[in-house]
């Protein structure tokens, strides 16, 4: 069997539960976005901010990878009007919060009230693909991808 080995040591007890995505085709800028808005965090707080991205009634606030991005007319949050609705990186974290949901359950924990304890996300293989162009050539493409890692803690 395979040793999933975590970015942090030393942070998993009796008390804590972690979840790990490898090579999840997603983009690295959004899940460091993400990351940056919702570690520290309760679960539930953070599940409930994704759902809210996902139904497109809350924008992604962008402080780090903003460039050449237009505002969001009459909304203003995070201290930015910069901001995106990236779905796929939304569902990728929402998927990956219910499996440390369910972890933590396993390992007996109340999963009400668990806080993001440690997040990290870091570059993923990227696939080769060929965009065809007529009836010769066709030009390659590297898709990315990305790690995703998360530890919660139960909290009294």
């Amino acid at each position: 069997m395979v040793k999933k080995v975590y970015q942090v040591q030393g942070l998993y007890g009796k008390k804590t539960a972690r979840a790990m995505m490898k090579n999840k085709p997603v983009s690295l800028k959004y899940s460091l976005e993400i990351i940056s808005n919702i570690k520290g965090n309760r679960v539930e707080k953070a599940l409930a901010f994704l759902h809210r991205i996902a139904n497109k009634q809350e924008f992604l606030p962008l402080r780090k990878y903003k460039k050449k991005i237009g505002h969001r007319k009459g909304q203003a949050k995070g201290f930015t009007k910069v901001g995106r609705y990236p779905l796929r990186t939304v569902k990728a974290f929402i998927e990956l919060l219910e499996s440390v949901k369910s972890n933590a359950d396993f390992r007996g924990l109340d999963s009400e009230n668990l806080i993001i304890l440690h997040m990290f996300a870091s570059q993923g293989f990227q696939r080769l693909s060929y965009q065809s162009q007529g009836r010769i050539s066709g030009k390659r493409r590297k898709k990315k991808s990305a790690h995703i890692e998360i530890i919660v803690q139960e909290t009294a």
